[in-house]
């Protein structure tokens, strides 16, 4: 009876011993998170430090559990389809897409396999082709902004802020679909748009010299990894020129520009870190709707329209959700 108790024992303390270090080897893998961005990591971490901080609500503490890639095209969307084929070599276990559409293919061209997770493609995903239906989206998920759709409500917004507005200075970056057509939308409230295309950093100055000939009544800017990693050069020359100007994304404004309006963008991000966490524990993109934005927020630079010379009608001023003052 002795032998028999200690052998129980032993195959006890055997079994205990294996499944702990079974625990111990389990909880010891670490995720890889690829993370593709069309801009520089300085203007991306606006985006990445919500995420990175949701995620470690969640349990995920990076160099225990979780581990990121990141690859950073700043601006050169050359680059991208490069910049995914190494994180794709690297096996990482998800693609996180930072930015617009471009990043989106770049990854859905370097990888049928792996789950790519996206942050906020900026038009339609079903009429760009990127995923099959919003409820069953295929190998890519995650958040979409549906930029096309706010486009007239932008220019609405600048034209009541400053109703003497008639010509408008539309600045795109090719490349960047959805841009093209807000002018359309801009033609049903009355405005005159012209369009000026921006291709490359050096774009900049040929196009604001010419902007200082014409002489637009104001500036709109829609978004694109060039136009974000120039965010204080644009908002610059629109204070300089005097430009009442109107933008997709708050750190814009930030920069000295006097209107935004768009979803709110930090509660996206923190929604797509739901996105990693699940396909972590077993999810499959397939099974995860996109989402589409539910919070939007418009800003207004108070500092900035009394630096031009301007003043916001009371109704414009009472509608926004943040004021700098």
């Amino acid at each position: 009876m002795k032998r028999a108790a200690v052998r129980s024992i032993l195959v006890a303390a055997v079994l205990l011993a294996v499944a702990v270090i079974a625990e111990a080897q389990q909880a010891k893998k670490i995720y890889r998170i690829g993370y593709l961005s069309g801009i520089d990591p300085a203007s991306e971490s606006a985006r990445s430090e919500p995420i990175r901080q949701a995620l470690r609500e969640l349990g995920y503490i990076e160099g225990q559990n979780i581990a990121f890639e990141y690859r950073y095209a700043e601006g050169k969307q050359d680059r991208l389809r490069e910049l995914a084929a190494e994180l794709v070599g690297l096996k990482v276990d998800i693609v996180v897409v930072a930015g617009g559409d471009a990043p989106v293919r770049a990854a859905m061209n370097a990888t049928k396999t792996i789950p790519i997770v996206m942050t906020g493609a900026g038009l339609d995903p079903v009429e760009a082709g990127l995923v099959e239906s919003l409820a069953r989206p295929g190998n890519i998920t995650g958040i979409t902004l549906l930029g096309v759709d706010l486009g007239g409500k932008r220019l609405e917004l600048l034209k009541e802020a400053v109703p003497k507005v008639a010509r408008v200075a539309y600045l795109y970056e090719p490349g960047f679909l959805g841009s093209v057509h807000e002018p359309v939308v801009a033609r049903a409230l009355g405005l005159s748009v012209r369009s000026w295309e921006v291709g490359d950093a050096d774009d900049f100055e040929k196009v604001f010299a010419a902007l200082n000939k014409q002489r637009p009544d104001g500036l709109y800017v829609t978004g694109g990894p060039l136009m974000r990693t120039n965010e204080k050069r644009i908002a610059g020359f629109a204070l300089k020129s005097r430009l009442p100007s109107m933008y997709n994304r708050r750190e814009f404004v930030d920069a000295g520009g006097l209107m935004s309006y768009g979803p709110n963008y930090p509660d996206l991000w923190r929604r797509a870190a739901t996105y990693i966490d699940k396909i972590l524990k077993g999810a499959k993109p397939a099974d995860l709707p996109v989402e589409q934005p539910t919070k939007f927020e418009f800003v207004i630079n108070l500092i900035t329209a009394k630096q031009i010379g301007l003043t916001i009608p009371p109704n414009v001023l009472a509608r926004a959700d943040k004021v700098i003052r």
